[in-house]
Parts: structure tokens; C-alpha cells; sequence
């Protein structure tokens, strides 16, 4: 009998625990890595092999690229599986896997790279039709420079790191007295944050609402799209609830975006799961980014197309397997993902420390994604996310039903989290009529 494929999951919390499940389901050996903090998470736990990569400090484990290789020359795995986050868009860590003998779990650095940089991936996705932020992307010379440039484009205006994400090397300017210092400090803490500087400049659309394209290649130029998701609820630019597929959007318009985004990656030839970030307001969509991994988000998809997509990354990688056909896939239904963050729901100050007891939602098409359990630490050096409590239903009234009952049922105590602002979300009006944007919660509902 020929051995099993063994993958190393090179990540942490949520996404660590759902990789470990779907590559148990393909019947693959999972080795883990962890730092010094994590150790008592429960996919390690359920891991074939488990190897502490250093101390808490994510630079010292999470993003360490030769303890993670070490670790995988160690215990003999076929493929490395980035998640999201951490090293998921590095493409130094991807080709430097590869070199190694490791199948990297998703697409060419070469890709990633390109579609990484922010200011060539709006370039690429302009010359295939489709409509971009009005802005500038070119070298900031001096403050007179772009003050002028600015002048023309019109205020409020963004500034955005070019290798950015998560609101970090982001600043919103009203005005010309706000430009010089806000693009200096953007540019510091994009430096301080992904190693490059670089930043851009974009109009500011006042009430945009997020919509994202979920697409899957072969990475030999075939694609498919798997419809699209609604992150508009945010908070500093952090999704905290996402649905599927968007509501309230022109169908022919949604569907030739849709299209155009199988078309760019295809010319790509990418290579698994991605995601095409827009800002739609007025009737037009605009494209603003694109991240070649996994979302967070993705679980809603995989409600309403039936599709596993982390088991898909998985066989693709390892096997070279792709069953995915454009004409087979079909919306049945509507999905809806509350991420639960430990922290306070009115101040959002983090609220790490021991979970003294964990009741998780059940019922029909109710998933509870989380490395929590009676006992657990949750640690105070990484991202708040605990959990994911994903419904679906029929509709998306009676999603929003399902998902109020999920919540209400689930309990975790002994330290805060976000959990009261899902319900105050659930019962606005607003919310329920899909009559929102992007600064919707920060504005109207948290004030």
C-alpha cells in the first residue's frame, strides 16, 4: 500500500484546525508546527507530529521561513500549507518551499508577487476591462508633488500600502493639511509592517460596499469562479461578518465581473483558491485588490456551492487533482459567517486569558470553526479571531434567524468577546435590508 501524503500546516488558531480536518478527510498525514505559547491547541493534538518552531513572537516562529522548512525536512512532508496570513502571500517563502522539495499549497511566487503588489495588480485587472479607484500610483517625490496630484484626484483621498493588508499603511486624508503627514506616516508603518514603504494614492469613496469574487485555477490557465461574498460589516478595516452570495447587485453586472476575474487568472495561470477584492458604489464596481490564499471568509462560500476548498487546495497540491467545472456550479442558498473575536464588544480592547467553559451552536446547517475548549488560553500575541460561526439557509432572511439562534445558543466564558455586537448586528434594520457600507458599524451602529 503506498504511503500517505503528509502535509506540515504552517499556521496557527482556526485556520490550523479546519486544514488539519480536511487533509485527515483525504486520509493524508498532518504534522504541525507551534510556537512556545500555542501549545496546548487542539490540532496538535490531533496532529500525527507536532515540532515547536520558537518562542511566541511571531517573527520568531510563525514568520521564522527556515525553522518552518526545518521542520518539514524533519518529518518528511510533501507540502507546506501556508492558511491565511502570517507567510500565506510571501513569495520568498513560497519559492524558497519549493526549492526545498516542498509543494508549496498554492499559487507560483511569481503570482503571488505580482498580484501581491497592489499597485500592478489593479494595473493587470484595468487593461482586462474593469473599472479601478481613480487615484495615483507613481513615486512620491516631495510634498508639493503629490499635493498637487491630490488637488486634481479630489478630496477625501486613501492612502495604501502598495504590499499592504488589514488597514495597516492605510490613512484616510480630508484635506491638504492632513496629506504630507499622513503619507509619511503610512509609508513608516507600511516599512515597519511588511518591509516596503511603497504607498499609493486612491480617491475616497464615501459609502462603498465590499464585494469579493472567490476563484479557484488549475494552474495551468483553467479557472472557475465560485460567485461572489458581501464583507462589507467592518471595523478599521477588519471583516467581522461576511455572507454569501452579495445581495442587491445588478445580476448583469455582478456576472460580467465575475467573468473578467476567470479571465485575468486565467491569462495568470493561477493556481488554487483566490479572491478579487472590490469597492461597489453607484451601480459600479472597482477593483482594489486581489489575495492569492485562503480567506477567512471562504467557509460561506463552501455553504452555498457545496465545494470543500481547503480539501480542493489540498488535492490540487498533492495529487494535481482539479474536479471543479463552471457549468455544475450552483448557488443553493444563502450562508452568513460571524467571526467571534476575544475582546471587549464595546471598547474592542483584546481580552486574552483562560476560556472557563465553551458551549458550541448545533442544528442543521450550523458550523462552529474554532480551536477553543473549556480550559483553553487564549494568548495575547496574535490576532483576536477565536472562532467562526457559519450558518446557511434557504433565504437570507431566514439565514439571519439561523444565525441569531446560533449565537444565542453559543456560549464561552471567562473572557469577553465580540459576541453582543453580532446580535445588536443581526437586529438592525440597516443590516436586514442590506442597507450598509464599509463604515457602516464604526458610523451608525458603534458610535
Amino acid at each position: 500500500m503506498k504511503n500517505p501524503k503528509k502535509i506540515l500546516i504552517a499556521n496557527r488558531g482556526v485556520i490550523a484546525i479546519r486544514a488539519l480536518r480536511a487533509a485527515k478527510e483525504l486520509g493524508y498525514q498532518v504534522a504541525s508546527v507551534y510556537s512556545t505559547i500555542d501549545k496546548d491547541q487542539k490540532h496538535l493534538k490531533l496532529s500525527d507530529e507536532a515540532i515547536c518552531i520558537g518562542p511566541a513572537e511571531a517573527k520568531d516562529s510563525y514568520l521564522n521561513e527556515a525553522a518552518i522548512i526545518a521542520a518539514a525536512e524533519l518529518v518528511g512532508a510533501d507540502a507546506i500549507y501556508p492558511g491565511y496570513g502570517f507567510l500565506a502571500e510571501n513569495p520568498s517563502f513560497a519559492e524558497k518551499c519549493n526549492q526545498s522539495g516542498f509543494k508549496f499549497v498554492g499559487p507560483d511566487s511569481e503570482v503571488i508577487e505580482i498580484m501581491g503588489d497592489k499597485i500592478r495588480a489593479k494595473e493587470l485587472i484595468e487593461s482586462l476591462g474593469v473599472p479601478v479607484v481613480p487615484g495615483y500610483t507613481g513615486d512620491i517625490k516631495d510634498q508639493e508633488h503629490i499635493e498637487g496630484i491630490v488637488e486634481e484626484i479630489g478630496y477625501p483621498v486613501i492612502v495604501k500600502a502598495s504590499a499592504g493588508g488589514g488597514g495597516k499603511g492605510m490613512r484616510v486624508v480630508q484635506n491638504e493639511a492632513e496629506l504630507w503627514d499622513s503619507v509619511v506616516s503610512a509609508q513608516n508603518e507600511a516599512k515597519f509592517a511588511f518591509g516596503n514603504g511603497e504607498v499609493f494614492i486612491e480617491k475616497y469613496l464615501k459609502k462603498p460596499r465590499h464585494i469579493e469574487v472567490q476563484v479557484f485555477g488549475d494552474g495551468k490557465g483553467k479557472v472557475v469562479h465560485l460567485y461572489s461574498r458581501d464583507c462589507s460589516l467592518q471595523r478599521r478595516y477588519q471583516k467581522i461578518v461576511e455572507e454569501a452570495p452579495a445581495k442587491n447587485l445588478p445580476e448583469d453586472k455582478l456576472s460580467n465581473i465575475q467573468d473578467i476575474c476567470v479571465k485575468a487568472c486565467s491569462e495568470l495561470k493561477y493556481e488554487g483558491a483566490g479572491t478579487l477584492e472590490f469597492l461597489y458604489e453607484n451601480n459600479e464596481f472597482y477593483f482594489i485588490e486581489m489575495n492569492t490564499r485562503i480567506q477567512v471568509e471562504h467557509t460561506v462560500t463552501e455553504m452555498i456551492t457545496g465545494v470543500d476548498l481547503v480539501q480542493a487546495q489540498l488535492s490540487l497540491a498533492l495529487e494535481g487533482k482539479f474536479e471543479l467545472d463552471q457549468e455544475k456550479l450552483r448557488i443553493n442558498g444563502h450562508a452568513m459567517q460571524c467571526r467571534i473575536n476575544a475582546e471587549d464588544p464595546e471598547t474592542f480592547i483584546p481580552s486574552p486569558g483562560k476560556i472557563t467553559t465553551v458551549h458550541r451552536p448545533g442544528g442543521y446547517h450550523v458550523r462552529f470553526e474554532s480551536q477553543i475548549y473549556s480550559g483553553y488560553k487564549v494568548p495575547s500575541n496574535y490576532d483576536s479571531l477565536i472562532a467562526e460561526v457559519i450558518v446557511k439557509d434557504n433565504d437570507r432572511e431566514n439565514t439571519i434567524n439561523k444565525m441569531r439562534m446560533a449565537l444565542t445558543e453559543l456560549v464561552i466564558e471567562g473572557i469577553k468577546t465580540n459576541q453582543p455586537l453580532h446580535l445588536k448586528i443581526l437586529d438592525d434594520d440597516g443590516f436586514k435590508n442590506v442597507d450598509y457600507y464599509i463604515k457602516y458599524l464604526e458610523e451608525e451602529l458603534i458610535k
